[in-house]
């Protein structure tokens, strides 16, 4: 296996090869022009978006952005990521409908060994992140490698996410955990 087939497949693998190397550059090139261009040039800023998804999108990424591959990440429609958004994704993103991310969110696929002598070889694994539809996450949360969150789900800010989520609750905390059921239609600002 290449070194890609085995970052995608969850193995183990090693980042600094020279394809992953090169594609991490192409993504990099591509966060620099979208964090560079003017936002009030919308066509240009969403062409380049759409470049680095891989994918047409009505998805709008405010500055700065960055990522590693851009290709895993999968968004849905009106997918919004505020100032200061990471996302690495070293496995497939899946990210549903109508989702927001405040300022400051990382969403970040890769890890790295517990081992010093194995962290230090350059060996890093990734598990894919899976995100419903209707999710909002507050300034500041993370959501570490191999989760999945429910549909209709509030992160509070400054979360950390290790664990599944459940649809339709507000969660808060480090680690993040359910603090109440969020009711259909629901009106209520968080609180």
């Amino acid at each position: 296996m290449t070194e890609k087939e085995k970052m995608l497949s969850g193995q183990m693998y090693q980042a600094w090869d020279a394809e992953l190397k090169d594609e991490r550059l192409k993504a990099k090139r591509l966060c620099f022009k979208i964090n560079q261009i003017c936002p009030t040039e919308s066509a240009q800023r969403q062409s380049l978006i759409n470049e680095l998804l891989g994918q047409e999108s009505d998805a709008w990424i405010e500055s700065p952005f960055n990522c590693d591959y851009g290709y895993n990440i999968k968004v849905g429609k009106g997918f919004y990521a505020n100032h200061g958004c990471t996302i690495l994704d070293c496995a497939p993103i899946t990210i549903g409908d109508n989702c927001l991310l405040a300022p400051g969110v990382v969403i970040a696929t890769a890890g790295h060994p517990l081992d010093p002598v194995e962290r230090a070889s350059g060996e890093e694994f990734a598990k894919a992140i899976t995100i419903g539809h209707d999710v909002w996450f507050g300034a500041n949360v993370t959501v570490c490698p191999g989760v999945s969150i429910g549909d209709n789900v509030v992160v509070g800010a400054g979360s950390v996410v290790v664990k599944d989520l459940p649809a339709n609750t507000v969660c808060a905390g480090s680690p993040a955990k359910p603090i109440r059921t969020l009711a259909v239609g629901e009106k209520r600002t968080f609180e």
